[in-house]
C-alpha cells in the first residue's frame, strides 16, 4: 500500500512539473500522497484519530487546511514537516489533517470560516483544549501566526491534558451551542451539490466544499430567512484588534500594544501582559481570544480577564459597548465577495488617498471611497449594468456620507438594507457628481 502511494505521488508530482504549475486537481492528489506516504498524520478522518485517542489517552489535534488557498503555506509546510521546533509536541498528539469540510461535524468544530488554515487542539470526548489560526490580512499572516506561537499553543494545550478532567469546567464554554446545521453539505446553499466525502475517483476539487463555503452558505440561509443579517454572524470572530489590543503571534495571549482610547486601554491592559484567562477560559492562542470575543452580545457586555504582570495576577474588565465589533474589518475575508454581491452590486470599494481627493476637487474628510473593482458577470454584475465604472469616487451612500470603510458600506447594507431595495449612490466622476441606484441582491 505505502509503495502504490509513493508512486501516485511521483505520478502526481511528474505531472506537476511537466505542465510548469501544479493545477489545484494536482495539488490536492498530491497533499494526500505525500502525507499518507509519511505516515504521520491521518488523513481526512476525523473519526479515527478520536478512536486512536481513546486508546492511548492521548489529546487530539486536527488541522482544518483549505489546500488551495495561499494563505499560511508557510506554517502549513513546517507542521506537515515535521519542524524541530514542533516536532517532539506533535509526538504527543494524535495527529488528524482534514483538507476539506465535507462532512465536518460543525457542533464540534466551531471556528472562523474564513481561515484556510484553523487548529484544534483536543481531549478524547470532544472537549476543546484551544484553537489556533488567525488572519486579519488576504495574504499576510505574520502578524497573527507563527510556528512559535503554535509551538507554544502545543505546550499549554498538552499542559491542559495534563490536568484533565479536574480543569473541565473551566473548559466547558470552549465549545458553543448546537448549530442549526451540523453539516456543510444539509445546509441550503450546499445541499444536494456535495456530499459528505471527497471524490477521488472523480474530480476531487469539484466535490471539495471549502471553509469558506460553510460561512457563506450560513450567512445566506441568514439572509434568505430574515429581513436583516444579524451583526454576531456579519462580524464574526473579531480579531483583538478591534477591542484595541494587537498580540504577540510568537506567544500565547501577550499584548504588544494596546490603543489608550479603546475598549482594552480603558479597561487598564498595558503592553507586556499576559493574558491567562478570558471570560474564565484558559488561553492558548490569538484564536483563542477571538472565541471568546465572539460569544460577545454585538449589545456589548463586560468580559473579565486575568493578567500576569510583572509576575503578579490582576483582574481587568472589558467593557464593550453596543455596536463594538463594527470596528473590525470584514474586506480580507473571502466571504467579502458575496457580501460585495448583496450590497455593492459586485463593487469592490478601496479607500482614496489625499493626492486622489485633490484631483477629485474633494476636501480631506468626507466619504471618498474608490471604485476598484466592477464585476464582469453575473450575478456580480449589477453594479456594471447600474452604470457605475472602475475609478469612480463613491462620496454617498444612500444619503449617508460617513461610511468611511468598505466594511462600513457593507455593515450598513446587509443591516439596515432588505435584498430588493433601492439606494442612491453618488460617485465623482471627473469631477463631476454622478448619482446612480443600486439594487440589493439576495
Amino acid at each position: 500500500m505505502r509503495f502504490q502511494t509513493l508512486v501516485l505521488l511521483a505520478t502526481v508530482l511528474a505531472l506537476g512539473a511537466a505542465s510548469g504549475r501544479q493545477t489545484r486537481e494536482e495539488k490536492v492528489r498530491a497533499d494526500k500522497a505525500r502525507v499518507e506516504a509519511a505516515g504521520f498524520w491521518h488523513y481526512n478522518d476525523v473519526s479515527k484519530g478520536f478512536q486512536e485517542a481513546k486508546r492511548s489517552g492521548k489529546p487530539i489535534l486536527v488541522v482544518l487546511r483549505c489546500l488551495p488557498c495561499e494563505e499560511c503555506v508557510k506554517l502549513d509546510d513546517d507542521l506537515i514537516n515535521n519542524d524541530p521546533r514542533i516536532k517532539p509536541l506533535l509526538d504527543r498528539f494524535v495527529r488528524v489533517r482534514v483538507i476539506s469540510a465535507n462532512g465536518l461535524d460543525l457542533s464540534q468544530f466551531q471556528f472562523d470560516t474564513d481561515q484556510s488554515f484553523a487548529v484544534f487542539m483536543l481531549n478524547a470526548d470532544g472537549t476543546v483544549y484551544g484553537r489556533y489560526g488567525t488572519r486579519s490580512h488576504r495574504t499576510e499572516w505574520a502578524d497573527d501566526v507563527s510556528v512559535e506561537g503554535l509551538s507554544k499553543a502545543l505546550s499549554g494545550a498538552l499542559a491542559l491534558h495534563a490536568k484533565y478532567p479536574a480543569n473541565k469546567a473551566d473548559l466547558a464554554a470552549k465549545r458553543g451551542p448546537l448549530p442549526e446545521f451540523t453539516v456543510p453539505e444539509n445546509l441550503p446553499l450546499l445541499r444536494g451539490k456535495y456530499g459528505s466525502k471527497l471524490d477521488y475517483a472523480g474530480n476531487v476539487v469539484k466535490s471539495c466544499i471549502h471553509c469558506h463555503q460553510v460561512g457563506d452558505a450560513q450567512r445566506q440561509h441568514v439572509r434568505d430567512t430574515m429581513a436583516f443579517i444579524p451583526e454576531q454572524t456579519l462580524f464574526p470572530y473579531p480579531h483583538p484588534k478591534t477591542v484595541g489590543l494587537a498580540l504577540d503571534p510568537k506567544e500565547r495571549a501577550t499584548i504588544l500594544k494596546v490603543d489608550k482610547l479603546s475598549p482594552a486601554g480603558l479597561a487598564g491592559f498595558r503592553p507586556g501582559d499576559v493574558v491567562d484567562k478570558m471570560g474564565g477560559q484558559p488561553l492558548l492562542s490569538m484564536a483563542d481570544v477571538q472565541w471568546v470575543l465572539h460569544q460577545v452580545s454585538p449589545e456589548g457586555g463586560t468580559v473579565r480577564a486575568e493578567v500576569v504582570r510583572a509576575g503578579l495576577r490582576e483582574t481587568l474588565t472589558l467593557d464593550l459597548r453596543t455596536g463594538w465589533r463594527q470596528m473590525d474589518d470584514l474586506s480580507w475575508r473571502a466571504s467579502s465577495w458575496e457580501l460585495r454581491r448583496m450590497v455593492t452590486g459586485g463593487m469592490q470599494l478601496a479607500p482614496s488617498g489625499a493626492e486622489e481627493r485633490a484631483d477629485a476637487g474633494l476636501k480631506d474628510g468626507g466619504m471618498a471611497l474608490r471604485v476598484e473593482h466592477v464585476g464582469e458577470y453575473s450575478p456580480h454584475d449589477i453594479a456594471k449594468k447600474a452604470g457605475f465604472r472602475k475609478g469612480d469616487l463613491v462620496v454617498s451612500f444612500d444619503g449617508r456620507k460617513y461610511l468611511s470603510r468598505e466594511t462600513d458600506v457593507l455593515a450598513y447594507g446587509l443591516m439596515r438594507k432588505s435584498a430588493g431595495d433601492s439606494v442612491d449612490v453618488v460617485v465623482v466622476r471627473n469631477r463631476n457628481r454622478v448619482s446612480l441606484p443600486l439594487v440589493m441582491s439576495r
